[in-house]
């Protein structure tokens, strides 16, 4: 078996309807099947595979995908229908219905690296929030400054009134 790389695998792995997938193809060619063999043992095995498992995407979906992956148009010769995707839950299923060697290692392969991209996301979030919680304290920092600023300002000028008024010798008599 070829060595496959985590690398490899977390570049296979895209973000549709909120879900990490990978598409039949990329799975088929890392468990060395045909992608019309791989599907038809999930429709074999249907019932271990739910929505939440494996799902056809759309065509705009496709359409997306397409772009980001390099594919070429598919009017020449390509998919005749739209590709199903895995999700990770899926790729796990994937190695009990295809029973090779091959699908076991590439499966722990895939899973391991869709639980890293997992961790990766996670630390974004984490410095994402911190550093909007950092920009948001900056921001209330920044505005309490000028409040404080200008109540300053209009402390200072009420002092500078009252000290012009209390030495103003032309209001002397008035205290």
């Amino acid at each position: 078996m070829e060595l496959i790389t985590t690398k490899d695998i977390e570049n296979r792995i895209f973000n549709i309807r909120g879900v990490q997938v990978m598409i039949d193809n990329h799975l088929a060619e890392l468990y060395q099947v045909e992608t019309k063999n791989l599907n038809k043992a999930v429709v074999r095995n249907i019932d271990r595979f739910p929505l939440s498992y494996r799902f056809q995407i759309t065509k705009e979906e496709w359409e997306i995908l397409r772009f980001q992956i390099g594919t070429s148009n598919d009017e020449h010769g390509g998919r005749r229908y739209l590709p199903y995707v895995f999700t990770e839950q899926g790729v796990a299923m994937l190695s009990a219905v295809l029973k090779s060697d091959i699908a076991v290692k590439v499966s722990i392969q895939i899973i391991d690296a869709f639980v890293e991209m997992r961790k990766v996301l996670a630390t974004n979030n984490l410095i994402d929030l911190r550093f909007n919680n950092i920009e948001k304290n900056s921001l209330n920092h920044d505005s309490l400054d000028l409040h404080d600023s200008k109540d300053n300002k209009g402390a200072k000028s009420q002092e500078n009134k009252n000290q012009e008024n209390h030495f103003n010798p032309l209001n002397q008599g008035s205290d």
